[in-house]
């Protein structure tokens, strides 16, 4: 496991909140621990709304030397695989990688699935860059632009589109799914990209499973910290609290495909373990 991150004093911290605008969950779930809200609850007050500024997406930067090159706009795939066996991969157009149902879960001939990587990890560093498309379908809340960059296949970083786009606070670009929100809402309209840069620490378990030390994320959005070493309450669950199941010390990272258009470019990690 990873020793506890030490941020520099550049990072971009927000504090207070505005109000938050129904999705479909108020007084049905339950609440979370040690918390007034209940899982996905819409009274939850949403991150307050910051500028990111210019200088966190820089087309084609080089990753590190020592990073791992899951995509960098070529055709090459070889490094995933379909969360769903018989699937397609995700095309490639014009350098992006896109999720490959157009919008509708339904599409006709295209089976929708997740991707995964065809390696597995445990700590780890992930940049990725995202795009939500514009829409003229009227879409809003979590249907616009939801997708998910989950570790260990398990753990959920939401990818939304958050930009006067109101959703449940827990359900809300950058947030911890089902359990933190962002610290602040530091997302950009549809149309443009967005960075994620996430270190993940693996939580850890004993020979007979019992749970030894839960996970860790820090995020920046866009250049912004959003979570500062957030411990996880467990694996991501809907509409429930999360919990720890034992599982082995690497797995797969996996883009999730919910359904809508979301682009991607620039995707890599380093392993921290």
């Amino acid at each position: 496991m990873l020793n506890r991150l030490f941020l520099s004093s550049f990072l971009v911290l927000g504090a207070g909140c505005v109000s938050a605008k129904a999705d479909d969950n108020n007084g049905t779930t339950p609440f979370l621990p040690g918390d007034e809200w209940r899982v996905h609850d819409s009274t939850r007050p949403l991150p307050t709304v910051v500028n990111p500024g210019t200088g966190s997406v820089i087309e084609f930067a080089a990753p590190p030397s020592d990073a791992i090159v899951l995509f960098d706009g070529s055709d090459d795939l070889s490094a995933w695989t379909p969360q769903v066996e018989g699937a397609d991969l995700w095309p490639v157009v014009d350098g992006v990688l896109m999720t490959n149902a157009s919008g509708d879960r339904a599409a006709e001939g295209v089976q929708v699935s997740g991707l995964k990587t065809k390696e597995s990890y445990g700590d780890v560093q992930l940049h990725l860059e995202f795009r939500v498309p514009v829409t003229s379908t009227g879409a809003t809340g979590q249907q616009y632009g939801n997708s998910g960059v989950y570790f260990m296949e398990k753990y959920e970083v939401q990818v939304l589109n958050s930009h006067e786009n109101e959703t449940y606070a827990d359900g809300s670009a950058a947030s911890l799914y089902g359990w933190k929100p962002p610290l602040v809402n530091a997302s950009r309209p549809p149309g443009e990209w967005q960075s994620y840069d996430i270190v993940f620490e693996a939580p850890e378990f004993d020979a007979d499973g019992a749970l030894l030390a839960p996970a860790y994320v820090t995020m920046f959005h866009n250049g912004v910290l959003v979570h500062n070493r957030q411990e996880l309450l467990g694996i991501t669950i809907w509409r429930a609290v999360a919990t720890y199941a034992a599982h082995a010390a690497k797995l797969p990272f996996a883009l999730q495909h919910h359904g809508e258009t979301v682009h991607y470019r620039n995707i890599w990690l380093r392993p921290l373990s």
